[in-house]
């Protein structure tokens, strides 16, 4: 079995349904990649300590978000579980917890449902128990066997995610500080100076204002520590901006 790549990818809101653009984006990304056996997530919107993983049987998704049109609560994403998956990922870091009632939130679904939109690959979503760069980058670390047994490891954020300094206008700029940081990214991640990604929030410009809290960013720890005994090849897939912020996403290998 081909060692499957690793992904850091946008996820965007709910309304990225109804991005053409976007979805197409995703659409091909998948259409490009092997088919996974299943599909390891790591959501910006789950996180719980001790480390846990979610459901392995069919719960309700979790509509993690407020003031949306109503069709937007009645979207469904019926893959199945991953049960084996779980087993695997308990093997591989002792001490994680089950959570059977917790569904897949909206960082892990949006994006399945445009890149896996049959359903038909086994899905497990993973917490984050820390927003700590170095920890998680260790956990990916961890998990990185996985690939070896066809799991796609997902680390879903957003490259700058900052709500406050959204731009309506569909066609505006991006503001500087979502450019620079995006930029520099691209740079750091490219150039592998996994030291100074790390350390983002003292070197990477504008970091405070790209991310006022880090959660969006912290998936590409887990990512990146996935990656980090191969790191043969990490490019960036998609790129641009939705409302001035970075969609930005991430292939290793």
């Amino acid at each position: 079995m081909a060692r499957m790549p690793v992904l850091y990818l946008s996820h965007g809101a709910p309304p990225l349904a109804d991005d053409a653009l976007w979805t197409g984006q995703l659409a091909r990304w998948s259409a490009g990649l092997p088919k996974p056996e299943s599909i390891l997530m790591v959501s910006a919107h789950w996180e719980e300590a001790p480390l846990s993983v979610g459901a392995t049987r069919p719960v309700p998704l979790v509509y993690d978000f407020w003031g949306f049109p109503e069709h937007y609560y009645r979207v469904r994403y019926d893959a199945p579980g991953a049960a084996g998956l779980a087993a695997d990922v308990r093997k591989l870091i002792p001490g994680v917890r089950q959570d059977e009632e917790r569904g897949l939130d909206h960082g892990a679904y949006v994006p399945l449902v445009e890149m896996y939109p049959d359903a038909d690959v086994p899905v497990l979503q993973m917490s984050m128990p820390t927003l700590e760069p170095e920890r998680l980058f260790e956990i990916g670390r961890s998990l990185a066997p996985l690939r070896d047994q066809g799991v796609l490891i997902v680390g879903s954020g957003f490259t700058t995610h900052n709500l406050r300094e959204l731009r309506p206008e569909p066609d505006a700029a991006p503001p500087a500080w979502s450019a620079e940081f995006d930029e520099w990214t691209d740079r750091a991640v490219k150039g592998g100076d996994i030291d100074a990604l790390l350390d983002f929030r003292a070197k990477a410009p504008a970091a405070r204002i790209a991310h006022p809290r880090t959660e969006h960013f912290a998936p590409l720890f887990m990512a990146l520590g996935a990656d980090a005994d191969d790191a043969s090849d990490r490019r960036s897939v998609i790129d641009g901006y939705w409302l001035g912020l970075a969609k930005r996403s991430f292939q290793f290998g």
